[in-house]
């Protein structure tokens, strides 16, 4: 499926991993920001828990309920074709990421998540980067915490400074808040998996 059909599907931004931690504060984020007409939905595996966070939501009626699951490829490749963006806050990204990635790469859909593991991102370079320039998909990782601050903050520093030198940018950031623990199980996933990581990396 090509992007030029993209405008034709059902929903501009479908949000998977909807009922998580993370994915609740999204969701609500989104009901109260999205622009006027935005067509999206939530989806996750759980029909029961989506449906009462969808009652939760502001303008309720305006969003869909779509049922996938990360151990079924035809539920996601079916969630993949139903929206121009598919954004998930599913992980460990290593363990559940790599079958979204590939039906979003097949349909031309474009997709982002909240990873912030390296070799998920090497991994899924090498595996779809030429499947999603194919069909004009684009991946997009990081897109929280883990980087966001990192690169605004860099942006604005580097935007107050002289043009045309020579630079080097160290941040420090800290934080107050705890883990939830989709990020912690993360966070322990990638420390345990160093040979693979380093593997990945290479591979790249």
């Amino acid at each position: 499926m090509s992007r030029l059909k993209a405008a034709d599907r059902p929903y501009d931004i479908v949000l998977f991993g909807a009922t998580g931690f993370v994915g609740e504060l999204t969701a609500e984020y989104l009901a109260a920001h999205a622009p006027e007409g935005l067509r999206w939905a939530i989806a996750g595996r759980g029909e029961d828990k989506l449906r009462r966070l969808r009652d939760r939501l502001p303008a309720a009626a305006d969003v869909g309920v779509l049922l996938a699951d990360v151990a079924d490829p035809d539920s996601l490749r079916e969630l993949a074709a139903q929206a121009r963006v598919v954004a998930t806050t599913v992980g460990p990204y290593v363990r559940h990421g790599d079958a979204l990635v590939a039906a979003c790469a097949d349909a031309g859909t474009d997709y982002l998540d909240l990873t912030g593991e390296p070799e998920f991102v090497d991994l899924t370079y090498v595996r779809h980067d030429a499947r999603a320039r194919e069909t004009g998909a684009r991946l997009v990782h990081a897109c929280g915490f883990d980087s966001v601050p990192h690169d605004l903050g860099v942006h604005f520093t580097v935007g107050q400074l002289p043009e045309g030198v020579p630079l080097t940018v160290d941040g420090f950031v800290r934080v107050g808040a705890a883990f939830s623990g989709g990020t912690l199980a993360s966070a322990l996933g990638q420390f345990a998996r160093g040979r693979q990581l380093r593997a990945a990396a290479l591979e790249r």
